[in-house]
């Protein structure tokens, strides 16, 4: 059935206009997944070549988004409020600390050391400390995950302030330019692209500690669904629960790419997309 309609959409992409075409792009991976669910029904349902409950068919997986939805969509919610609230005030403080120090010496003087003191230490790291200081479960994972994207956004960016030509400093004050005016529109300008990629590293960080942290103190989210899955040995609700995580985590780093792609459309012919 896959590969009829991936070969009715390649002989039709010209008919079909901007779809067709994305649809040809795209029809050998069509076909892969064809084939790889063809092997996994195979595997599981028909031969039993991988036991069960710890591999179920896919048919198991996908009766779990009808039939436990609800509780689904509940993680799904708390998990991105989670991880929303600590990778804004993560990035945001990472992005000062960052300009702050690439821009003055003295702050960097007092700072530096700090980061490369507290930097290494993974996240996780700070879980008995950070649910033994804060008032609740949720505040300590907010903290938790803001400490692993503000790291990297902070070295990114100020290795972007930090590495900003001279020459554009000159210009800009040989026109009369401010400090404020090189700062905010000069230096952070032509630090975006390492901005940016700071910005793509706290993401995956920040994902690997909602994870944990939702395991461990959060009685919401789906590290908390998976806790509770692999506890009832639900394997095909553990399965659902990635598969969506890993859909989550797909659709921010799209759009990610897509607001550093409209912020830095200036710098694509330097910036490699």
């Amino acid at each position: 059935m896959v590969a009829a309609v991936t070969l009715l959409t390649t002989f039709s992409a010209d008919y079909l206009g901007g779809i067709g075409h994305a649809l040809r792009n795209r029809a050998p991976w069509i076909l892969a997944l064809g084939m790889f669910f063809t092997l996994w029904e195979l595997a599981t349902a028909k031969f039993a070549w991988l036991p069960l409950p710890f591999f179920p068919p896919p048919q198991a997986i996908i009766e779990v988004y009808t039939d436990d939805l609800p509780k689904l969509l509940d993680s799904v919610l708390a998990s991105v409020k989670l991880q929303l609230g600590g990778y804004v005030i993560g990035a945001a403080l990472g992005f000062v600390t960052g300009v702050s120090i690439g821009w003055s010496r003295g702050i960097g003087y007092w700072v530096h050391p700090v980061l490369r003191f507290i930097g290494p230490l993974p996240a996780t790291a700070w879980l008995p400390i950070a649910f033994f200081t804060f008032p609740s479960s949720w505040s300590a994972s907010t903290f938790l995950i803001a400490l692993a994207t503000g790291f990297p956004v902070t070295v990114l960016t100020w290795s972007g302030v930090a590495s900003v030509s001279n020459a554009y400093y000159d210009v800009a004050r040989t026109l009369g330019a401010k400090p404020s005016f090189l700062v905010l529109k000069v230096a952070i300008p032509a630090a975006l692209p390492h901005v940016f990629v700071g910005l793509f590293m706290g993401l995956g960080s920040s994902f690997a500690v909602l994870v944990v942290a939702e395991m461990i103190g959060v009685k919401a989210g789906l590290g908390w669904y998976l806790q509770w899955a692999q506890g009832w040995a639900a394997y095909a609700n553990m399965y659902a629960a990635l598969i969506v995580m890993s859909l989550l985590c797909s659709g921010a780093i799209t759009l990610l790419f897509t607001i550093r792609d409209r912020l830095l459309v200036w710098q694509k012919g330097v910036v490699k997309w």
